[in-house]
């Protein structure tokens, strides 16, 4: 494992495979994210922290079989780790503690 941070967009993407699912691979976790941010997300950025968060262990990743509908490609998901579910768990109680001490930001 490389390193134990989270960047943001790695964050976000981190949550949309929890969100996800069994179902996580990087076509459908960019489009669900461009859906939610209402932006569009680079293909490659994703691929990017994809593997970033695998290497980190947060995430882990396993082929799915070869479908006609892809020229016979297989598709690559991912799935997260405790170790991913513990960042995430972390990064939420920070983030709040944060909000609860901004004056006035209930």
């Amino acid at each position: 494992m490389k390193a134990t941070e989270l960047g943001d967009f790695e964050e976000l993407v981190l949550m949309t495979v929890c969100v996800i699912g069994m179902e996580a691979y990087a076509v459908n976790v960019k489009e669900d994210l461009e859906q939610r941010l209402r932006r569009k997300i680079n293909i490659s950025a994703v691929h990017t922290a994809l593997y970033r968060l695998e290497d980190k262990g947060f995430l882990r990743s396993e082929m799915g079989g070869a479908t006609k509908e892809r020229g016979g490609r297989r598709r690559r998901f991912f799935m997260p780790t405790a170790t991913g579910k513990k960042a995430l768990e972390r990064l939420k109680l920070v983030r709040e503690e944060m909000y609860r001490l901004i004056p006035g930001f209930n």
